[in-house]
């Protein structure tokens, strides 16, 4: 009878708890959101809204030909169709070999299995700044300085999506392959036809990363990119900025940064129920 009279303050002490938690959630998407909300509105001003002293958070006209002056200043058509041909060959190249090489790791027996999989994880924990200028050196004995295909090529492999795909593989019933190994199924039929298709939330969430690590890269793309008309967003949007000769024109570099995050928030969008059950599912289980 006791235990049962306790029910109700129970369910009433964790609606208490799930208020605070929405509360504190709450207040802290409104601080991440000031910068993206300042970037949107100061797309809409005037250069001297951008300069006046007080700032003014709000524009007192909006003005919309601030995207279409940015748009033509620079050739952001190129920049966002090599962005996008660079980010999606990498999210697919990474979907392969990282789920390729999670189910590897999680369901085949094979001498030194764990130490190969710590040592391809260890390597997370060396700086990019540390592996640059062999990889650049790499790159230049291979011809493809000022190519795409330097962009793509080393980033088709990741040790982090690798260690995601494999903590998502582990919790899935062996059950599965144990019935298709006696149907006379392969490894590789397993992994494509039975693994593959299970691992629909954790692609998704390794896919999301991908891209907006890809889309956002800048220091490589700077590094390896010389032309023009191969430069990524990134780059564009800098070289907007190193346009400018005495005053930087940050309303319409505002205007281009906020149509250069829209694939992004897409992404985000079409995939955030895979994302969010894949976040909340991996890892679920060790080794």
């Amino acid at each position: 009878m006791a235990a049962i009279q306790k029910l109700p303050s129970q369910r009433q002490n964790r609606r208490i708890a799930d208020g605070l938690a929405f509360t504190v959630l709450a207040l802290l998407s409104i601080f991440w959101l000031i910068p993206f909300l300042w970037m949107v509105l100061s797309s809409f001003k005037t250069l001297p809204e951008i300069y006046q002293y007080p700032p003014s958070f709000f524009p007192k006209y909006l003005m919309y030909p601030n995207y279409i002056e940015a748009w033509q200043r620079m050739p952001f058509g190129q920049f966002f169709s090599n962005s996008m041909i660079i980010a999606v060959a990498v999210v697919l190249g990474q979907l392969f070999t990282c789920s390729l090489a999670g189910y590897a790791f999680a369901r085949l027996r094979f001498p030194g299995r764990e130490i190969i999989f710590f040592g391809y994880v260890a390597t997370m924990m060396v700086p990019f700044a540390v592996i640059m200028i062999p990889l650049f050196i790499l790159m230049r004995q291979m011809g493809w300085v000022n190519t795409h295909s330097a962009l793509i090529i080393p980033a088709l492999f990741s040790p982090w999506g690798t260690f995601l795909m494999r903590q998502f593989m582990l919790t899935l019933p062996r059950e599965l392959e144990d019935a298709a190994r006696i149907d006379g199924c392969s490894f590789f039929s397993i992994y494509w036809r039975i693994v593959l298709p299970l691992c629909q939330p954790v692609l998704a969430t390794l896919g999301i990363f991908t891209f907006l690590g890809e889309w956002n890269s800048f220091l490589w793309p700077l590094i390896i990119i010389n032309s023009m008309d191969l430069r990524t967003l990134p780059l564009g949007l800098a070289a907007f900025q190193a346009m400018a000769m005495i005053k930087t024109p940050w309303h319409l570099i505002m205007a281009a940064a906020t149509f250069s995050v829209i694939p992004v928030i897409i992404v985000f969008l079409l995939g955030q129920k895979y994302y969010v059950q894949g976040i909340a599912t991996t890892g679920l289980k060790g080794a």
